[in-house]
């Protein structure tokens, strides 16, 4: 992340310095020393601030996404754990997971101060606790599209408050560090993760993954002879808005991470963000084009937000062009990724292990393809993808196990899976006792699943139940 850059680049002013490293002592009698240094800390203050509101409204975009490419009976429940998500993790990275990510740390695995996080805190720096609030709520919430349409809700809260407190916190300070006293130790290898490609996106990916599998697949997904079903989503357009919103609050995900507005570095990320965005976006619809012999809407939404967790790893250190090539090459796995988990049925019905999962760590082994002077294709040598290497697997192995034992310690106590006779009524009036829409516009589909009536000739019609995919997408 930007910290440890900004140890060692060139000076963009004292304020920002000491701004953006708000554990060293006197940074905000530093910061208020002569009237000039003072605006400079007011405007990076405000930037942060506002970078973090784009970050949260993306949690509107991973509703709508996830809620348009799921069937009608279950978008209250998909809405519910959305807000819950955001809910939780706010206070439970408030009292506990702020702590352990940034909190003061001499071994380098987690922090051990700054729980309840509060004015009376040595050297508090509001927006910074605004800013961590939302990248780990996004974290969070990534495992809700895998496991949706099945999952019981309080079991789906219990492990909410898992990845809020612990299992994104702990890896967090490994991959970023202390703000107060020592590196984490990934973060002393040279792993570079500028705004959580893994430690965002493939740690909420392979959380996702380990629920996945923990639960099974939807009823009807897959037929008696192991063969994909389609199981079509209810509302494309609700879903092509919500990775609008998440493209545009992806301009305060990566460019926000500089912390500051001096030299101009956030305007550069914006640029390379938005063009790994628009590749992937091409690349994974002539994919689907290919493939499928016509160009799949859902893979291309899901293309877009793959070009985006690609690129927020290495945004701040990658030309324009191998910016769009790390899109490019996102969008492509996206699709095999899909095609490639429906095979071996574990079914995530709106692809969230293979756009965070599969892409993050795309985007995390490319900073040591292609980081400017230190990439293994830029002539740097083998330094810098050893240390991504190291950083990619230290991610699945601690995000995946610990998430595996923390679903299965759910599912043998509190429950983890609604009954048969729930998941065919829908999760709306089961769990909640509500429907999304007018009853009437919710009928019985084939297979007992209920559908839109717009959406009936699509769940029976050749093309749709050729497809060997299920309506994908990136919450």
């Amino acid at each position: 992340m930007i910290w440890s850059k900004l140890r060692t680049a060139a000076p963009l002013g004292s304020a920002i310095t000491l701004f953006c490293l708000p554990g060293f002592a006197m940074a905000q009698e530093a910061a208020e020393a002569t009237p000039e240094m003072a605006l400079l800390h007011d405007v990076d203050t405000l930037w942060v601030c506002l970078a973090a509101f784009l970050v949260f409204f993306m949690q509107a975009g991973f509703a709508l996404v996830e809620c348009g490419f799921t069937r009608a009976k279950n978008a209250c429940n998909i809405i519910m754990k959305n807000v819950m998500d955001f809910a939780i993790g706010t206070l439970g990275f408030w009292m506990i997971g702020f702590g352990l990510m940034f909190g003061a740390t001499t071994t380098g695995f987690f922090g051990t101060t700054n729980f309840f996080y509060d004015a009376g805190t040595e050297n508090f720096n509001w927006a910074f606790l605004i800013f961590q609030t939302v990248f780990c709520a996004t974290a969070a919430t990534i495992v809700s599209g895998a496991m949706a349409e099945r999952t019981k809700f309080v079991g789906y809260l219990c492990y909410s408050v898992a990845i809020t407190i612990i299992v994104y916190p702990i890896f967090g300070s490994w991959a970023w560090g202390s703000l107060l006293d020592g590196d984490g130790w990934l973060e002393g290898w040279g792993f570079h993760d500028f705004a959580g490609s893994t430690v965002v996106h493939s740690v909420g990916g392979w959380c996702a993954l380990a629920g996945a599998i923990v639960i099974g697949p939807r009823l009807g997904k897959y037929s008696k002879d192991g063969k994909p079903q389609a199981i079509p989503g209810h509302n494309i357009p609700i879903a092509a808005l919500g990775v609008f919103i998440l493209w545009l609050g992806w301009f305060g995900f990566n460019p926000g991470s500089t912390t500051a507005v001096g030299g101009g570095d956030f305007a550069y990320i914006a640029v390379t963000t938005n063009l790994a965005a628009a590749a992937g976006a091409i690349s994974a619809a002539i994919a689907s084009w290919v493939l499928f012999k016509k160009p799949d809407t859902s893979f291309a939404l899901n293309g877009a937000l793959a070009g985006l967790v690609a690129i927020t790893a290495g945004c701040d250190a990658m030309s324009p062009m191998f910016a769009v090539i790390t899109g490019l090459i996102g969008g492509l796995l996206v699709v095999g990724s899909v095609l490639f988990f429906d095979k071996i049925k574990i079914d995530d019905p709106v692809g969230a292990i293979s756009v965070h999962g599969v892409c993050g760590l795309w985007g995390t082994l490319a900073i040591g393809l292609f980081k400017t002077e230190a990439g293994l294709l830029v002539g740097g040598g083998t330094t810098q993808i050893v240390a991504q290497l190291v950083g990619i697997a230290a991610a699945f192995v601690w995000a995946f196990s610990v998430s595996m034992g923390i679903f299965l310690l759910i599912k043998y106590t509190v429950g983890l899976r609604v009954s048969e006779v729930e998941e065919m009524e829908g999760l709306d009036v089961t769990e909640h006792g509500m429907h999304a829409y007018p009853v009437h516009l919710i009928t019985e589909g084939h297979s007992g699943t209920t559908i839109a009536p717009g959406m009936a000739s699509q769940a029976t019609s050749p093309a749709i139940k050729s497809l060997p995919h299920a309506s994908p997408e990136g919450a």
